[in-house]
């Protein structure tokens, strides 16, 4: 079960725990920060409202008890709120729009790079904050010139046989995965007499899709009554723990590497006339 402010993450890792003088002080060459992006947005009729934000934090917590001592592995608290106005109108859901979510992640990496910190990791949640993520990355690249890394940890394809092919298509939002997870993390925050299933009908489009080959634009209740996309009905917290466990082998692994990445390496002995007519 996860506990929130316990473990390495957060008595070892957690930014905010340390003074002024120390973060001044510590080496911050290969110093990777980590800014959790989440959500609070309604789940179904069978899930917290905070899901997101919490697989975030469970997933993180999870993941730095096993990252070696000596990788400079700092975590600042999650950015909880995020672009969930596709869910507006469905109690509970709290949203920032586009342009705050991108204002807010812009000044937290312009108050980190102002303390000399030089490599942040995006670390996504929500599914709705994905294409933004794209552009923050870019943007906080071009006007601070930290590195930046984002990625969401459910990407990884970690679940392919304890998922069904078509949950994991059209089980993007409180579905057998999010659900299982949630199970295994707080139990006592899922309403289990409320679990359910809502697929949206894509059968009869051959390359109209919700996420991939050919999107269209929609909100929730364009596509559910429900409030979820996926099956909640076969959720397990067994199915929870194994995904967790294999995301936080992997994303230690990832972690240790971007710690040690530098952008100037990808052009080094190429010539220059190469480098800078080369194809963006």
């Amino acid at each position: 079960m996860f506990l929130r402010y316990e473990g390495t993450a957060w008595e070892e890792r957690f930014l905010p725990r340390l003074t002024s003088k120390q973060i001044k002080e510590m080496p911050k060459d290969k110093t990777l920060v980590i800014l959790p992006v989440g959500a609070v947005e309604q789940h179904g009729p069978h899930l917290p409202i905070y899901t997101d934000t919490l697989i975030g934090e469970a997933t993180l917590t999870q993941t730095l008890e096993r990252v070696s001592l000596d990788k400079e592995i700092w975590l600042l608290p999650p950015v909880s709120y995020g672009k969930s106005n596709e869910h507006i109108g469905l109690p509970g859901t709290i949203s920032l729009s586009a342009n705050t979510l991108l204002a807010i992640m812009l000044d937290i990496a312009e108050s980190l790079q102002a303390s000399g910190f030089r490599k942040l990791l995006l670390f996504n949640t929500h599914g709705g904050n994905v294409d933004l993520l794209n552009t923050a990355s870019r943007e906080i690249r071009i006007r601070t010139g930290m590195m930046v890394f984002y990625l969401s940890p459910g990407s990884l394809k970690v679940a392919e046989d304890l998922i069904s092919p078509e949950e994991l298509e059209y089980g993007i939002h409180g579905g057998d995965y999010e659900t299982s997870v949630v199970m295994s993390i707080k139990p006592d925050w899922v309403q289990d007499e409320f679990l359910a299933k809502e697929v949206p009908d894509m059968s009869p489009y051959r390359f109209l899709t919700l996420e991939g080959k050919i999107r269209f634009g929609w909100k929730m209740a364009d596509i559910s009554a429900t409030g979820i996309a996926g099956d909640a009905t076969l959720a397990t917290p067994e199915k929870g723990r194994i995904i967790q466990d294999r995301i936080a082998a992997i994303l230690a692994e990832a972690l240790e590497e971007l710690c040690d990445f530098e952008i100037t390496d990808l052009l080094k002995g190429k010539p220059v006339e190469q480098a800078a007519g080369g194809p963006l």
